[in-house]
């Protein structure tokens, strides 16, 4: 692993490997770089993949704040320590609202891929409401609420697949509270306000793949922020849709930037 420094100082890790068009990976929440491990080696064969550790997050530094256009600078960071020529920029999860957010602050890129993350966070608030309790209460509490919401979210992650994922996550609560600080904060009013903020900063080619269907609703209040947005929907893939299938996903990588 290697590191840079954000501009309040906190150490940024990062993995490097391969060859070819620069590429940028952005992990989900409690995760870290090596939550890619399993779609690396096709990514790598066509692409000089950069794998991130989210500040908080593997070998980067515990440093609040942990909001999303921190980390989204933090990426920037990255990008311009290692020279990127405006790479494709693609994350997960959590890492789908911090590359949305680094889009939307016009950090060089040639494309952003959000890979299953609604970004009316208004949605998410309500869906976690019930679980405030549990999230800020004692260590165990806590982490039966994480284990709470990625249970739902599995779909059909291999069992191999979710212990691999359990065995290199790490549920810090300083870190998660710290993520999900603002959804705890804000209005279902205000969140969506914010995401339609930043996402209206778009102005590159915009990929958002889906392992179940966000609605109509949704769909059309993306395309209506996003002007190049384009949304899939991977059939019953559920959260991790390029997990279940690694090889479909690394060739859609390999298809979107060929049309950029």
């Amino acid at each position: 692993m290697q590191h840079v420094t954000a501009s309040d100082g906190a150490k940024i890790a990062y993995s490097e490997g391969g060859s070819g068009r620069d590429l940028v990976l952005v992990h989900g929440i409690t995760e870290s770089h090596h939550a890619w491990d399993p779609v690396r080696a096709g990514l790598e064969a066509k692409w000089r993949v950069v794998a991130i550790d989210a500040r908080g997050h593997g070998e980067s530094d515990r440093h609040a704040p942990y909001d999303p256009v921190t980390m989204a600078n933090d990426v920037g960071v990255v990008v311009a320590a290692l020279n990127l020529e405006d790479p494709l920029v693609v994350g997960h999860s959590m890492g789908g609202v911090v590359v949305s957010a680094y889009g939307g602050l016009g950090l060089p890129a040639r494309g952003i891929v959000n890979v299953d993350q609604l970004l009316a966070l208004g949605s998410f608030k309500e869906a976690l409401e019930p679980l405030i309790p549990m999230l800020q209460g004692d260590d165990a509490s806590f982490r039966d609420a994480m284990t709470t919401v990625f249970t739902v979210l599995d779909g059909p992650l291999p069992p191999d697949e979710r212990a691999r994922l359990d065995a290199l996550s790490s549920p810090e609560p300083e870190v998660v509270l710290g993520v999900w600080q603002p959804i705890f904060e804000n209005s279902v009013e205000e969140l969506d306000a914010m995401a339609a903020n930043l996402l209206s900063g778009i102005n590159v080619p915009y990929l958002a793949i889906h392992g179940s269907d966000p609605g109509v609703e949704y769909v059309h209040w993306l395309l209506g922020l996003v002007a190049d947005a384009r949304v899939e929907v991977w059939p019953n893939a559920g959260h991790y849709p390029h997990l279940v299938d690694p090889e479909r996903f690394a060739e859609r990588l390999d298809q979107l930037d060929g049309g950029l």
